[in-house]
């Protein structure tokens, strides 16, 4: 579940575990050998995105998922608006109508997580989650190999599932898919918005539109729970764990390191997951359950790879 600044018209079609805002920086980022700090940093920030989702899911019981949800958007929403202090005055309908929509894929994506979060194990909510942009991906790239790609993924699936998600809480399989289609719709009003506001403008706007979105939900579910100091202290710890420093760091990243080399890294988001999972919340991986979540990474990796040796594709729906 991941961000910086909204993407610009040279943005990849689909990234797979990528945030928005990062690809155009690292679009014609050199291709140096010092390129292992900007890994590093990363893989830093994938770390801190699934262990700041680990950290969230402890919380649940004290402020539920939705609660948790509100405490990272507003905290995320505060740090941005202060930090890119965006105008709000000389835009268009257009333009508003775009943030609106990307506030609103931003907020459902968050909160369709979450749910599945708090149902399944972590690893397997984010590889679930991915199939969004991954589909996105296959669909922008249009080549008959990512019908291997789609199959590889597939068959991740069907393996995670059991054949029949037998073993998974239908509800949670239910809202990390919704969590990936509403990630898919994030990447393309990303690029959008990113069209239409400056720098990280349009992401703090539409960060914010998915706070007050979400705070009437987060009432309603929590209550007075979301003051309890406790609370308070760790939904701040979720929001930079999961957005800030993450942000902050693949921001960074971005301007040494090239967008193929970032997207093949954001593959890797369900492995973190499962660790995070594993080491937070001591949530074991079957055998089955890894070969089919490495099988995910592998479709999504692929996915990228293919799209990139073909250059830049359109992202489908984009009408500018």
């Amino acid at each position: 579940m991941t961000t910086s600044s909204a993407a610009s018209p040279s943005t990849p079609a689909a990234v797979p575990g990528a945030a928005p805002g990062h690809a155009p920086e690292a679009a014609g980022a050199p291709r140096g050998r010092g390129s292992l700090g900007p890994v590093g940093l990363v893989l830093a920030g994938g770390i801190s995105v699934q262990f700041g989702g680990a950290l969230a899911v402890t919380l649940m019981p004290r402020a539920g998922a939705l609660g948790v949800v509100t405490l990272r958007l507003l905290v995320a929403a505060v740090v941005l608006l202060v930090v890119c202090r965006p105008r709000l005055r000389g835009h268009s309908r257009a333009d508003w109508t775009t943030v609106i929509a990307f506030g609103v894929a931003l907020a459902g994506m968050n909160g369709l997580f979450y749910q599945a979060a708090a149902r399944i194990p972590l690893g397997t909510a984010v590889t679930l989650e991915v199939l969004g942009p991954l589909a996105l991906s296959v669909l922008a790239s249009r080549r008959a190999i990512n019908l291997l790609w789609a199959g590889l993924a597939l068959a991740g699936v069907v393996l995670l599932g059991g054949g029949g998600f037998d073993g998974l809480d239908p509800l949670g399989a239910a809202f990390a898919l919704g969590a990936g289609v509403m990630w898919a719709a994030y990447i393309i009003f990303s690029a959008r918005t990113g069209r239409r506001f400056p720098q990280a403008d349009g992401l703090a706007l539409a960060m914010a539109v998915a706070a007050v979105l979400f705070l009437p939900l987060g009432i309603a579910e929590s209550g007075t729970k979301l003051l309890d100091p406790t609370v308070l202290a760790l939904g701040a710890a979720v929001a930079v764990l999961s957005s800030v420093l993450p942000y902050t760091l693949e921001l960074l990243a971005l301007r040494r390191l090239p967008a193929s080399t970032f997207a093949v890294l954001m593959s890797l988001e369900p492995a973190l997951a499962a660790a995070a999972g594993f080491l937070v919340l001591s949530q074991a991986l079957t055998l089955t359950e890894a070969a089919a979540i490495a099988l995910v990474i592998a479709a999504s990796m692929g996915a990228v790879r293919t799209q990139v040796g073909r250059g830049r594709a359109k992202v489908p729906g984009d009408d500018s």
